[in-house]
C-alpha cells in the first residue's frame, strides 16, 4: 500500500510543534502530566515514520509484527480519531497506529479503537467496538446526545478495566493516571489473532507512582464474534499497595444503547439469573448483555477467569452498564469489607474476557468453555500473580 506522507513543509512545521511540546513538558507539572517525555517520543517517532523512517516505536512495531507483511496488516491514519480512509485488501485482522490509538478492522471492516493516550480518560480502553459485519455493541464514544444518554461519558468509554479505589487513588473517576510508557509487544496479526501487550503507570492524583501494570490483549475470531481477552499484571518493587471495596472495580462495558434493558435488552448470567435488578451484586462466572441491533441479536458476554484470586460479583446496571468485580464484598452486600494487598516485588495478575457477538445461536456458555481453556493453555511464567498468599487478601 502506498504511504500517505506530509509534504516537507508540513513534515517541517509538525517537527517544530513536537520540539516545543518538549519543551514545555520540562517546564513543570501543569505540562508534565498531558506532555511527558515519553509520548512525545512516542509522536516523534511516529512523524518520523511517516517521513520514511529513523528508529522509534513506529518502526520497532512493523519489525516486531514481520509474522505478516506490513503492508497487508497495517494502513495509514492521518486522523488519530478516525478509522483509514482505505485498508489493504485481505481477509483478517488489520489495525493501523497512531500516536494516542490502534484503529482495528477485520478484513476492512471496523472492530474498535483501543485508546492508550486520552487527555480525559486516564486509564486504556476500547471504544467504538463493534460485532462481526460491522454493528456497533457498545455505546458511541463519546455519546450522542439525543441517540445515546450522555451519562459518564469519560467513565464508560466502551470496554475498559478501572478502579475506584487502589491504596486510596481513584482510577474509576479519572483522578488517579493509568499512564502509557510503551508498547511492549507490537501488534502482530498470526492465525487469526491480534495480540499486543503495553507497560503502564500507576500514578496518583498528585503524581506518585504506586505500581507498574502490565497489559497483554488478544482479539481472536471465531463464529460470528469476537474473543478480547484482557490480562493485566500488577506491581511494585517500591512497597505494598492494596485494593479497596467499591462498586467502581473490575473490567467493564457499556453497551449499545439500543441494547440496554430500559430498550428492551436483557442481562443474563451463569447462574440463570436475569435482570439488571436480579444479577446486581451476586456472584456469576459471566455476565451476558444482550438484545437487538439494526434487526439482529447483538451483545457482549463479559468474563472472569477462574483462576482470579476469587470470582467476581457483578455490578449491573438497566441503562447499559455492567462490570465484573472481584474486590466490592461489602459494596456488592456479600460480606465484609475486603483489602486485596499486593507485597512490595510481588505480582498479581488479572484475566478477563469479552466476547462481542451477533447473530442467533449464540452460546454464552460455550464461549466461556473456550475462555477456559485458552486460561488453562496459558504459559505458566505468566500466573506468577495467582501465588499471592490467602492472608493477604483478607
Amino acid at each position: 500500500m502506498k504511504s500517505h506522507r506530509p509534504p516537507a513543509l508540513l513534515f517541517a512545521w509538525l517537527t517544530a510543534v513536537v520540539a516545543c511540546c518538549s519543551a514545555l513538558a520540562r517546564q513543570g507539572p501543569a505540562y508534565d502530566t498531558l506532555l511527558t517525555p515519553q509520548y512525545v517520543a512516542d509522536l516523534a517517532a511516529y512523524l518520523l515514520a511517516q517521513k520514511g523512517g529513523a528508529p522509534g516505536i513506529a518502526r520497532q512495531e512493523a519489525s516486531a509484527a514481520s509474522a505478516v507483511p506490513s503492508d497487508a496488516r497495517r494502513a495509514e491514519t492521518k486522523d488519530p480519531s478516525a478509522s483509514p480512509t482505505q485498508w489493504p485488501k485481505g481477509d483478517g485482522f488489520q489495525f493501523a497506529q497512531a500516536p494516542d490509538r490502534l484503529v482495528i478492522a477485520y478484513s476492512g471492516q471496523p472492530v474498535a479503537e483501543f485508546v492508550y493516550r486520552d487527555e480525559k480518560i486516564l486509564r486504556p480502553y476500547f471504544a467504538n467496538v463493534h460485532a462481526p459485519g460491522g454493528v456497533k455493541a457498545t455505546r458511541n464514544h463519546p455519546p450522542v446526545a439525543g441517540v445515546d444518554a450522555t451519562d459518564h461519558d469519560t467513565m464508560h468509554p466502551g470496554i475498559w478495566l478501572a478502579f475506584g479505589d487502589i491504596s486510596g487513588a481513584d482510577f474509576w473517576r479519572n483522578k488517579g493516571r493509568i499512564e502509557h510508557v510503551r508498547f511492549t509487544e507490537a501488534p502482530t496479526v498470526r492465525d487469526d489473532h491480534l495480540t499486543f501487550a503495553t507497560e503502564c503507570r500507576m500514578r496518583t492524583a498528585e503524581g506518585q507512582n504506586l505500581c507498574s501494570l502490565t497489559h497483554r490483549f488478544t482479539l481472536s475470531a471465531t463464529t460470528n464474534a469476537w474473543m478480547l481477552v484482557w490480562d493485566a499484571t500488577f506491581r511494585s518493587d517500591d512497597g505494598d499497595f492494596t485494593f479497596g471495596d467499591q462498586e467502581e472495580m473490575g473490567f467493564g462495558a457499556r453497551v449499545a444503547t439500543t441494547i440496554t434493558e430500559k430498550n428492551g435488552g436483557v442481562i443474563t448470567s451463569s447462574t440463570g439469573l436475569k435482570t439488571a435488578k436480579n444479577t446486581w451484586g451476586q456472584p456469576a462466572e459471566w455476565c451476558d448483555y444482550a438484545g437487538i441491533v439494526d434487526g439482529k441479536p447483538t451483545g457482549i458476554t463479559l468474563m472472569s477467569d477462574p483462576k482470579n484470586f476469587r470470582p467476581s460479583w457483578w455490578h449491573n446496571r438497566d441503562y447499559g452498564v455492567f462490570v465484573a468485580n472481584p474486590f466490592g464484598r461489602a459494596a456488592m452486600k456479600q460480606g465484609d469489607k475486603s483489602t486485596v494487598r499486593v507485597k512490595r516485588g510481588e505480582d498479581f495478575r488479572l484475566r478477563f474476557a469479552a466476547v462481542i457477538h451477533v447473530g442467533d445461536g449464540y452460546d454464552a456458555a460455550a464461549a466461556y468453555r473456550r475462555f477456559v481453556t485458552s486460561t488453562a493453555s496459558a504459559a505458566s511464567a505468566a500466573e506468577k500473580g495467582e501465588s499471592i498468599p490467602a492472608e493477604t487478601r483478607r
